[in-house]
């Protein structure tokens, strides 16, 4: 009887060893941290800001990247508030970088100096805020048609549906997940990845 344990033991003991290349990082969710090999990076990229300057991704490497389309007129407006603390809060390993769009419901202004005031003065946004820009369909700029193609960024697909959704990307600029409107500045499945 022990002859036929003696390979069930060291088949079980192989099998525990054995790692899949993908999920050796892991945070202390059950989460990976690690893209795909192959997966490409946000870093890559740069746009206009709000002010007129440039936000170059890179900058940001070392840091995690929490990525929004934004609108000063949306029932999910009153997130910029919880950004802008989450901001604050963990300015020491996360950036979050606002994209004012029209896209759903002409709920974003007309130019980027009335964006730019109002989100200053209404919630104090201190955080990165690109120019007014398209997140969906054939116009979207670059860095959402990396975000939202699997083809583009290696990890996944996603469809932004409305204001307010959010990536959330490692600090190697790699996808780690699309988070929907309705996830909150201070929801657990954002503070997950700042533990």
């Amino acid at each position: 009887m022990k002859f036929l344990l003696y390979p069930l033991v060291a088949l079980a003991l192989y099998a525990c060893g054995s790692t899949n290349a993908q999920n050796e990082t892991m945070s202390n969710n059950t989460t990976p941290i690690t893209a795909p090999a192959g997966a490409k990076s946000i870093h890559s990229f740069s746009i206009k800001a709000i002010d007129g300057s440039t936000i170059d991704f890179s900058k940001f490497k070392g840091k995690k990247i929490l990525v929004v389309n934004t609108a000063s007129m949306c029932g999910y407006t009153k997130q910029y508030e919880g950004l802008e603390q989450l901001y604050k809060t963990h300015k020491d390993k996360l950036v979050v970088v606002g994209f004012p769009s029209d896209n759903f419901g002409g709920q974003e202004y007309g130019s980027d100096e009335e964006t730019a005031a109002f989100c200053k003065k209404n919630f104090g946004v201190s955080f990165p805020l690109t120019t007014r820009v398209n997140v969906k369909g054939a116009d979207a700029t670059p860095v959402y048609k990396f975000l939202t193609s699997k083809a583009e960024n290696g990890v996944l697909d996603a469809t932004i549906s409305w204001n307010f959704c959010k990536f959330m990307i490692d600090e190697g600029g790699l996808v780690l997940e699309f988070l929907s409107s309705k996830v909150t500045p201070s929801s657990e499945e954002i503070a997950k990845y700042l533990k």
